[in-house]
């Protein structure tokens, strides 16, 4: 039987064979399971917006498999790096300083953040406003854009990249 992604009856029967399947196997990948509801949900949204043909029910789901496997994959990475980055932070020498002094340093570091963040270009500097300073994840700030979640990621790891070449230029 031919499968057209993006026809709603034929999505509802992909959806309802296969979710829970997929579900399972981004789980063993991520080990978190709202995460991996939340990979699968993504691999779905793509899947009816691709608006493609499959052969059968059975390429559908290779496809759902090979996308929510690349996705969680790609996750669990990201998830890594920032774990990584936090030790980093973690291990820095911290030097006692009298409070004025530190809320002074602090209140600098914060005004050296904003004004790089201004000095981002538009279309980034949205990106990583919105996710660094409201509780919307990559979907609900790709909504808002009106962009796709891939997209965000990629605004917001590119923004993230001149803000860190941004901050060690004015400390230079």
């Amino acid at each position: 039987m031919e499968v057209q992604s993006n026809d709603e009856q034929c999505f509802r029967q992909v959806y309802r064979s296969f979710f829970p399947m997929l579900l399972r196997v981004v789980y063993h990948i991520t080990n978190n399971e709202d995460m991996a509801e939340e990979i699968c949900q993504e691999a779905f949204i793509r899947f009816y917006d691709k608006a493609m043909t499959f052969p059968s029910e059975d390429d559908a789901k290779y496809w759902l498999i090979r996308v929510a496997k690349n996705l969680a994959i790609n996750q669990v990475k990201r998830r890594a790096r920032e774990l990584g980055m936090v030790e980093k932070l973690k291990k820095l020498p911290q030097t006692p300083q009298q409070d004025g002094v530190q809320k002074l340093l602090e209140k600098e570091a914060t005004e050296e953040v904003r004004k790089a963040i201004a000095d981002l270009p538009e279309k980034f500097r949205l990106v990583i406003v919105m996710k660094e300073y409201t509780d919307m994840d990559y979907k609900q700030i790709g909504q808002a854009l009106h962009i796709s979640v891939s997209n965000v990621k990629v605004r917001a790891f590119r923004a993230r990249k001149m803000l860190e070449a941004a901050l060690r230029r004015s400390r230079e």
